[in-house]
């Protein structure tokens, strides 16, 4: 018999990967199935869901952080609990397991990447039997793509085509966390995407820790191509994904860029270092100059794609000239947007275990050396896009302002731009208008409202 959580409410807080972004909204669809309803805070919640991310020693600081300062937390007026419901998962939850629970006993619920349709059943047991329940799988039959859902936008899906990672970079904890590829039938995946479609989608994101090689395990061959191809016939307006690995990318889906109508043109390419005796050592399995070849490609076929990236500064045994050969890598491909960080030691990986005499004054100056390039770069590369009117899906409101609109160009770019006369922002969520690009900063662009359309 299913447990009913009727008249509860229930805030989820997510850390992390879009593929956690993707787990959260089906764990709101369970708990609604079921009764509960979601909240905007915590304080207003009965049950709270935190879905973790452990790929950054921040990430654990954050959740050990913000679940200890739940235990003294008052409890919602007029809820019937004797106590507030906690439940960990995600990669912390199956990397730490009962340790959580010795750590925080105030944790009512544990469960891990592989088994996210346990949480109803686990905060049922919490409720019957007291907080300390852990359930963490090895590994999974089924996909969470088969459990209820409550996405955050209705005109916007994730979409898993595969789960785990076959890579073992050697400063990666996902692979130990996630468990081994294993990627989605494709006509599964297709039926889904034609089903949001159906209910008004416009843009559909599609989601594995290495899309590119989608398909090896089912097919003996990657099949990632053939799966943009019959996504894009479903008619969806916009298609994305995340995340590729450069050793993985075929000329077959670069070429996608130049003849799928549906395929935006920006791509996330990690290069993590620019240096081919760090990348070694990283186990990235591909060299420098391999990166530069596919970012000639991609320019070839698409010549305006945006291009983002990775980079991890003071990997251990960096030197000043590996420093070097990545700082010259990223202001020659000339980045849109790069996501910089500094190691994060990851106990069980096998960089753990490397020695590093860098002062860490000296990584951090090497760091900041970096993101000063990365900002300069990025409001470069954004100048040509002033003067050009381009079609902006809107998300809502601006956080800052809620008479700005704000929404994604097909580059990617936060747009912003003034809610046109007797206009709504909210009620424009969804929707796609053609903004006239007067402005362009390091981080976003703005303009005016030339149109709406859709």
């Amino acid at each position: 018999m299913a447990p009913t959580f009727q008249g509860l409410a229930f805030h989820t807080v997510t850390f992390g990967c879009q593929m956690n972004k993707h787990d959260s909204e089906r764990m709101a669809g369970m708990l609604e199935a079921l009764g509960a309803h979601p909240v905007g805070s915590i304080e207003d919640a009965d049950i709270v869901v935190f879905v973790t991310c452990c790929v950054r020693e921040a990430a654990d600081t954050r959740l050990y952080g913000q679940v200890a300062s739940l235990k003294n937390l008052p409890l919602r007026p007029g809820t019937p609990l004797q106590k507030r419901l906690v439940a960990v998962g995600g990669c912390i939850g199956q990397r730490d397991r009962e340790r959580l629970c010795e750590q925080l006993p105030h944790v009512d619920a544990v469960f891990g990447t592989h088994n996210i349709g346990s949480l109803p059943q686990l905060l049922a047991r919490a409720i019957a039997q007291g907080p300390g329940q852990v359930e963490v799988l090895e590994a999974s039959e089924a996909f969470a793509c088969d459990l209820p859902t409550d996405r955050e936008h209705s005109w916007a899906a994730w979409l898993p085509i595969a789960i785990g990672c076959d890579n073992f970079c050697s400063y990666c904890i996902v692979p130990y966390v996630r468990g081994r590829e294993k990627s989605r039938m494709l006509e599964d995946i297709v039926a889904e995407a034609e089903g949001y479609v159906a209910a008004g989608v416009r843009e559909i994101t599609l989601l594995g820790q290495n899309v590119n090689s989608y398909g090896r395990d089912l097919y003996g061959q990657p099949r990632f191509d053939e799966l943009l191809d019959a996504v894009d016939a479903t008619g969806i307006e916009r298609l994305r994904f995340a995340t590729s690995h450069p050793k993985d990318l075929t000329d077959g889906v670069i070429s996608r860029f130049a003849t799928l109508r549906s395929l935006m043109p920006a791509l996330h390419l990690p290069v993590q270092s620019g240096s081919d005796r760090i990348l070694q050592a990283m186990n990235r399995c591909y060299t420098a100059e391999h990166y530069r070849g596919l970012v000639r490609k991609l320019r070839e076929a698409r010549p305006d794609i945006a291009l983002s990236t990775d980079v991890i500064v003071g990997f251990p045994g960096e030197t000043e000239e590996d420093f070097e050969a990545t700082y010259r890598l990223i202001d020659e491909v000339g980045y849109n947007q790069v996501f910089t960080f500094i190691y994060s030691r990851r106990e069980g990986t096998p960089a753990a275990k490397l020695d590093d005499p860098t002062p860490p004054e000296v990584i951090q100056e090497r760091f900041e050396r970096l993101v000063d390039l990365v900002q300069r770069r990025s409001f470069e590369l954004n100048q040509p896009y002033v003067g050009r009117t381009l079609p902006v899906l809107i998300e809502g409101a601006s956080k800052r302002d809620s008479a700005v609109l704000a929404g994604k160009d097909p580059y990617n770019n936060t747009v912003h731009a003034p809610v046109p006369d007797g206009g709504d922002a909210e009620a424009l969520a969804g929707t796609v208008v053609d903004v006239a690009v007067d402005q362009a900063r390091t981080w976003y662009l703005s303009g005016e409202v030339a149109a709406a359309h859709g």
